[in-house]
């Protein structure tokens, strides 16, 4: 399809028109580098930062590695894709062609992979969702994971085979808590917290997000050195895998850390574990409050668009 002949006001248009179902023709549309860069940055900025990030299914080749912005609003250049399988890890739900990230994040995750599986009796990592192939905001499932530095890694090792295309697009998890409180002693194992613990161990990981039983279960296990425990964070839906956030690399400077974490105790085993296994923190979810009818019919909030990333990103959709 060539756009040449199209006035970039009606390209616009169109682009902006295109619906949630959108037809192969739109998506190619919307994944189209040169047509997104034959429009203005006041057109660009427009568009619905979702679909255009969802619609590539390419890193960008003419660009250096960095991750662009925050976590959950950014985007990265020089994606590189995990592997989808390797000596200790195999990809799953590929056709989500989320197994995207900054070279340094593939590197980790690999390691991760071959010393769990020598050195604490994991058999191997079932990765779930990394980042999409230039970063940028998913059409579902994560606010995070948009520069490259975020993974899942399910708590579920990988089978001792190889498993079949249409087997790791269906692969089940298997919960390791039995509710918001309790950990499931049928499920977890010692593998499980070693395995966190490395993870967690990695000078250049930031944070990693666990269930709150999770998190209590690991303070109970710990023992020696603790300091690893403060960068283990209890947090919602997090009860069959678990997320590992990587620090910016360094000299990155269009990469912006979150503030370290500081937990009064040191590890996080005391205050702030009591907050999350408390009730406070599950009343938004589990008791909202009643819907009030409104006066009048209520308009959904806008989509967000590439004018609310950070500039560089609109390089990112249109460069080759």
């Amino acid at each position: 399809m060539t756009f040449g002949a199209i006035p970039r006001a009606l390209l616009a248009i169109a682009l902006l028109a295109i619906p949630a179902g959108q037809t192969l023709a739109q998506e190619q549309t919307l994944s189209d580098t040169r047509a997104l860069a034959a429009l203005s940055d006041k057109e660009l900025m427009k568009l619905p930062a979702k679909k255009v990030f969802s619609a590539q299914d390419a890193p960008t080749k003419s660009l250096r590695a960095r991750s662009i912005g925050s976590y959950a609003r950014g985007c990265m250049a020089g994606g590189v894709a995990l592997p989808v399988e390797g000596p200790a890890w195999q990809v799953i739900r590929l056709s989500r062609n989320r197994y995207w990230g900054q070279p340094q994040l593939v590197e980790l995750i690999e390691k991760l992979a071959v010393e769990s599986k020598q050195q604490d009796g994991w058999n191997g990592l079932l990765v779930g969702d990394i980042s999409q192939p230039r970063g940028g905001p998913m059409p579902s499932g994560h606010a995070s994971h948009q520069v490259g530095l975020d993974a899942d890694i399910w708590l579920k090792p990988m089978p001792s085979r190889k498993m079949s295309v249409q087997e790791l697009e269906n692969v089940k998890p298997t919960l390791v808590v039995k509710d918001r409180k309790r950990i499931d002693p049928d499920v977890w194992t010692e593998a499980h917290a070693r395995l966190i613990k490395r993870a967690a161990s990695y000078p250049e990981v930031a944070r990693i997000f666990v269930h709150p039983p999770i998190k209590a279960e690991l303070c109970k296990w710990a023992k020696g050195d603790r300091d690893w425990l403060a960068k283990v964070r209890p947090y919602y839906g997090h009860n069959y895998h678990f997320h590992i956030r990587m620090r910016c690399p360094a000299g990155d400077k269009t990469c912006k850390n979150q503030p370290e974490p500081s937990p009064k105790d040191g590890t996080g085993c005391g205050e702030e574990l009591a907050y999350w296994m408390g009730n406070a923190p599950w009343k938004r979810i589990e008791q909202p409050p009643p819907a009030k009818k409104p006066d009048k019919p209520v308009k959904p909030p806008p989509p967000l668009t590439l004018a609310s990333l950070p500039a560089e990103c609109r390089a990112v959709v249109t460069a080759e």
